[in-house]
């Protein structure tokens, strides 16, 4: 079970972007590396392609940031939080916040 999924809320807690929160869009496990929304913002020319109807120019995209620089977001106390996994009473697992033992998985 990772600890960090798609759809989660996490913050940045490294880099250029520190501070930044947002969801994650995709993770990419073997690269170790994740898609989150709103950070680490690159931009990129491409040509237009009119069979598609997309337009040419300048956009700006999220580009890849590493699973090291990036916390699970824990809103109940604002801030950057560890996960830890603990098996349910129906033997599945969930993953619980350290600090407050709040359940993640709802």
């Amino acid at each position: 079970m990772r600890k960090i999924k798609k759809g989660d809320a996490v913050i940045v807690i490294t880099g250029k972007n520190k501070g930044k929160t947002g969801k994650v869009l995709t993770i990419f496990p073997v690269l170790g590396k994740a898609i989150v929304e709103g950070v680490n913002m690159v931009k990129r020319a491409t040509k237009p392609n009119p069979r598609a109807n997309k337009p040419g120019g300048i956009i700006e995209k999220e580009a890849k940031i590493n699973l090291s620089n990036i916390a699970i977001y824990n809103p109940i106390k604002q801030k950057a939080d560890k996960v830890k996994i603990k098996f349910s009473t129906d033997g599945k697992k969930v993953r619980h916040f350290k600090s407050d033992d709040e359940l993640i998985d709802i």
